[in-house]
C-alpha cells in the first residue's frame, strides 16, 4: 500500500478547502499517511450507533470526527492568518524546516 507524503503534522491549524466542509478551521489530531487522510477536531462529524462499554458507560449515538481526505485542506499561516501552501527549506545550521510560500514564515516552532 502507497503512503502519501504531506507536510501536515499533528497540532498544525489547518482549513478546509474543498467539500461540505469547506471554510472551516480546525487542528490536527491524527495523520493516516496509509490512506492519505487526515483527522481534524470537530470537522467532519459523523454519528455512530455504540452500545454500552468500558469506554462509554451509556452508550447510544456517539458524534465524532470523521477522516478528511489531505488534498482537501491547507495549513493556516500565523502571520498571513490565510490558508496557504508551504514549501521546504533548509536553514543555516542545516534544519529543515516549514516555510510559508507567500509571507516566508517559518510554520516549524
Amino acid at each position: 500500500m502507497a503512503t502519501f507524503k504531506t507536510s501536515l503534522r499533528k497540532n498544525d491549524t489547518i482549513v478546509v478547502i474543498a467539500g461540505k466542509e469547506k471554510g472551516k478551521t480546525g487542528k490536527v489530531l491524527r495523520l493516516i499517511p496509509d490512506k492519505g487522510r487526515v483527522l481534524v477536531e470537530k470537522i467532519n462529524l459523523v454519528k455512530r450507533h455504540s452500545r454500552p462499554s468500558a469506554l462509554h458507560k451509556q452508550g447510544g449515538i456517539i458524534e465524532k470526527e470523521a477522516p478528511i481526505a489531505v488534498s482537501n485542506v491547507l495549513i493556516r499561516c500565523p502571520k498571513c492568518n490565510a490558508e496557504r501552501r508551504v514549501e521546504h527549506k533548509a536553514l543555516e545550521d542545516g534544519t529543515k524546516v516549514r516555510v510559508c510560500r507567500k509571507c516566508n514564515e517559518v510554520l516549524d516552532a
